[in-house]
């Protein structure tokens, strides 16, 4: 179950009402600097984008793939360990807007941890250290460390142990 706080909201559905909670000023300009990393080459800029301009907390080398899309109203709530990849076209949702609520979840992504290119990350989930997710999947629950997931609905594929072997 991912780990997400629900705050219900009253009348029009929740994004209609989304600037009573988040500043435009704040959307526009995490909008501009995600475009900007979005498409920039150079790893360290992007990482010192996403750290100084988002606030996110990024690891030492890790690298994001061209096209990455992290959340445009809640990149602070987005934790990447380090040394890990993530792939192109990836999304990193930290926020969720329903009919009559929305909803905030911390996104937690460990060290050494591969995603692949097209995958959708889900507010409040946990991928462990060393989790490999196959490209074009949904992460929709927490990973266990070691493991390779998969798919929309996401699946264990395989696992390994702390010491990198199958059981």
């Amino acid at each position: 179950m991912r780990k997400v706080t629900r705050y219900p909201v009253e009348g029009p559905n929740a994004l209609w009402q989304l600037y009573r909670t988040v500043s435009p000023w704040k959307g526009v300009k995490n909008f501009i600097f995600i475009q900007i990393s979005r498409y920039t080459p150079v790893l360290s800029i992007k990482n010192w984008i996403y750290r100084h301009m988002l606030g996110m907390r990024v690891g030492e080398h890790t690298a994001f793939g061209l096209m990455v899309m992290v959340d445009v109203f809640f990149p602070e709530k987005i934790t990447i360990g380090r040394n890990s990849v993530i792939g192109y076209n990836t999304t990193i949702l930290a926020h969720e807007y329903m009919i009559r609520e929305y909803r905030l979840g911390e996104v937690v992504i460990g060290d050494e941890v591969l995603i692949g290119a097209n995958t959708t990350i889900l507010p409040g989930v946990t991928i462990g250290d060393g989790a490999v997710v196959a490209a074009g999947s949904v992460v929709h629950k927490d990973v266990a460390p070691g493991t390779f997931v998969g798919g929309n609905p996401l699946r264990e594929i395989e696992r390994k142990t702390p010491e990198g072997i199958k059981p």
